[in-house]
């Protein structure tokens, strides 16, 4: 991805902020949108896809632990990095919570804000690379669609899966032969919701193998690495 396609979104209703912050987000090559209140944040991102989400937390009609926390009903993977004054421990692990990658305190140092968003960029066009052509995958004669959200296991025996099922999936598949850590799947599937226990993810692995498995009490496709996480291998 070109430097000219990386696109921002900047919401900030501090108007000599904003336009401080864009014009130095444009000097870097980022295409830079702008939302003055959460509100019209939601409206942009009903028909635009970004690399990049900086949220103020203090804005007009949606504020933006809960314009983040709306984004990540729909959207668990695009970077969003909170700008901010408010700096107490507990926003920050708050806005984390609420499913933010990142969380920088104003005032703030341009350089640190600049190398922050490179690296959130980064993140985001690694995402598209490893998920762009995930539209169908096929394993040990099973075959998922993440686009219809329906699979076919190796009996021939169709499967209706549900959101947070494919969401899980496709993390699993895209890390395959990695062991992918219960703090990166809270974070991936479940977002902004309170954490569930380890039984709940354990739940859905077990699930995972009654589906797709030969034989579930001996897995091949889907483990769990105790103490650690779970694992996907073809």
């Amino acid at each position: 991805m070109s430097a000219n396609s990386q696109r921002i979104l900047l919401v900030e209703d501090e108007e000599n902020l904003r336009e401080a912050v864009k014009m130095n987000l444009e000097i870097e090559g980022y295409e830079v949108e702008v939302a003055e209140t959460g509100a019209l944040a939601l409206k942009k991102l009903e028909d635009r896809r970004f690399n990049l989400l900086i949220l103020d937390v203090m804005l007009p009609e949606i504020d933006g632990f809960t314009l983040c926390q709306r984004i990540r009903l729909t959207d668990a993977h695009t970077p969003i990095l909170f700008l901010t004054a408010k700096d107490s421990s507990q926003d920050k692990i708050y806005g984390l919570r609420m499913g933010a990658d990142d969380y920088l305190t104003k005032p703030f140092n341009l350089e640190e804000l600049l190398l922050r968003v490179k690296v959130l960029v980064k993140h985001s066009e690694r995402g598209d690379s490893n998920e762009s052509h995930l539209k169908t995958y096929l394993f040990g004669g099973n075959e998922i669609n993440f686009i219809t959200y329906k699979a076919q296991n190796h009996a021939g025996i169709a499967i209706e899966l549900t959101k947070k099922e494919i969401t899980l999936l496709k993390l699993l598949i895209t890390k395959k032969g990695e062991v992918v850590s219960r703090k990166e799947i809270l974070k991936h599937v479940w977002g902004y919701d309170v954490y569930p226990t380890t039984r709940t993810i354990d739940n859905f692995v077990m699930a995972f193998r009654k589906y797709f498995e030969k034989d579930p009490s001996k897995p091949t496709h889907f483990h769990a690495v105790r103490g650690v996480g779970y694992k996907f291998t073809p």
